[in-house]
């Protein structure tokens, strides 16, 4: 009994279907690696890092696989992944969203960040490779708000660029 046309297709969309979810499992770890551990990271004594959906409105909380761009496409796409991360910015619950994008390319993943920065990690992650990406993330955020005062004290702060999402996002209790 011969393969048809249609087996073929079914086959190659099975392969496809097993690579695009081992590429969202590995997106998702990574992430999830990243929120934790930049968190403690940054402050070990409180929750600050939370993952959040690339766009739209979010509140200080972990929003599961919503918070990847591939959520509610029903055919899991093979495709760069997409997700924020809400990093708690002062003491009074703003917090500002990072948006990254995750691809894989053989055994390291590329994470660009929104201005073009990238964060290399070797699979499967090791802790050198994750505090390179802590420092990364901090002086990304920090440069974010110290170049706009200079430029504002300096008389140069007009912009046309769209900046971060920065919002007071409490919490449900």
């Amino acid at each position: 009994m011969s393969d048809t046309r249609l087996t073929d297709l079914a086959k190659a969309a099975q392969v496809y279907g097993q690579r695009s979810f081992d590429n969202y499992a590995q997106v998702r770890s990574i992430a999830e690696q990243i929120r934790d551990g930049f968190c403690a990271w940054l402050d070990s004594s409180q929750q600050c890092v939370f993952l959040v959906p690339p766009q739209g409105a979010f509140k200080s909380e972990n929003y599961g696989s919503a918070a990847f761009s591939v959520a509610g496409k029903g055919f899991l796409p093979l495709e760069p992944i997409s997700f924020g991360l809400a990093v708690k910015i002062s003491d009074d619950d703003d917090y500002m969203r990072l948006v990254m994008t995750a691809r894989k390319e053989g055994d390291r993943m590329f994470i660009s960040l929104e201005n073009g920065q990238m964060i290399i990690l070797d699979l499967p992650t090791q802790e050198a490779g994750l505090i390179t990406a802590y420092e990364t993330l901090y002086e990304h955020l920090l440069k974010w708000f110290t170049q706009r005062v200079d430029n504002y004290d300096n008389g140069d702060y007009g912009s046309t660029d769209i900046g971060f999402d920065i919002q007071r996002a409490k919490r449900d209790l």
